[in-house]
């Protein structure tokens, strides 16, 4: 079973890679962007009726730290 795993920083936490490229595209002349945020994307390939509550437990315990950063679960299917 394919799950993916989407990792962002909480709002209010700074974001200096998402600065960075916010000031790179203004450089470039695309002004509209108001923000960026970068987060990332985990890709796991789980076992057949692998339980919500074990994927739960691999974000809180080492995917995502959670004191500065939310995560969302979207399984196979799910979409």
């Amino acid at each position: 079973m394919q799950v993916r795993v989407s990792v962002r920083l909480k709002p209010g936490v700074l974001d200096p890679q998402g600065r960075a490229v916010h000031h790179a595209l203004e450089g470039m002349g695309f002004d509209s962007v108001q923000d960026v945020r970068v987060g990332r994307l985990i890709e796991l390939d789980v076992a057949e009726g692998t339980d919500h509550a074990a994927l739960m437990a691999m974000c809180e315990k080492l995917l995502a730290n959670t004191v500065i950063e939310n995560f969302t679960i979207e399984t196979e299917g799910a979409r």
